[in-house]
């Protein structure tokens, strides 16, 4: 199952429902934070936390995930389909548009950033990996107490559960190639009924050939 579609889907009910994330955080048992960083895909919820938003909604589980499973083998998105997400919209500028929303059960999720040249957000953790490349401008990738500049044709990947940002080097708007890997999956555990943050032994960078290590 894919975490953004899954994000996608709780944040739609939550509106159609006109509740607000304290709402829902308060009648499921869970904490406004954690539900917030679910619907913005930095976090995997168990199967527990799900039945017991699910519960509030008043749908099952199946209706829930319905659809969710969908992999077909091949999927295109034209230009004129993209989808334009937010994602952390009270703190962040940054435009998303995913480019692989067709396929609901995918392992990757490639988005066409627009990083404009003034945004204040602070470093966030996501589960997973992530890779960047730069298509125009500059950007420096905020990686915990590290920053790694990158021009037009640089990439880096790095462990996504470190606090990170990307912010705009120039004057002028920047744009990159992001792809998300979550590699983690949806567990029976209730531990996510309570909020949680997993916390890396250590973080590994890779921008372009070079290899970077370092204590988290």
């Amino acid at each position: 199952m894919n975490l953004l579609e899954l994000a996608q889907r709780l944040t739609s009910l939550r509106i159609d429902k006109r509740m607000t994330l304290e709402d829902v955080a308060n009648q499921a048992g869970l904490s406004r934070g954690w539900l917030s960083k679910v619907e913005n895909f930095r976090v995997t919820p168990s199967l527990p936390a799900l039945a017991s938003i699910a519960k509030v909604y008043g749908i099952t589980m199946s209706e829930l995930l319905d659809g969710l499973d969908a992999k077909p083998s091949v999927v295109i998105v034209r230009k004129d389909q993209r989808k334009i997400l937010c994602r952390d919209e009270s703190i962040s500028k940054l435009k998303y548009e995913a480019l692989a929303h067709n396929r609901p059960d995918r392992c990757m999720d490639p988005f066409l950033i627009t990083v404009p040249a003034e945004d204040n957000r602070p470093q966030l953790p996501h589960s997973g990996e992530e890779f960047i490349y730069v298509l125009e401008g500059r950007v420096s990738l905020e990686y915990g107490e590290e920053a790694f500049d990158l021009n037009v044709g640089d990439s880096i990947y790095f462990d996504a559960e470190t606090p990170h940002r990307v912010v705009c080097s120039e004057a002028s708007p920047a744009k990159i190639l992001s792809v998300f890997q979550d590699r983690v999956q949806i567990h029976d555990s209730d531990q996510s009924l309570t909020e949680e943050r997993a916390e890396p032994l250590s973080a590994r960078v890779l921008v372009n050939s070079r290899l970077v290590s370092h204590e988290a």
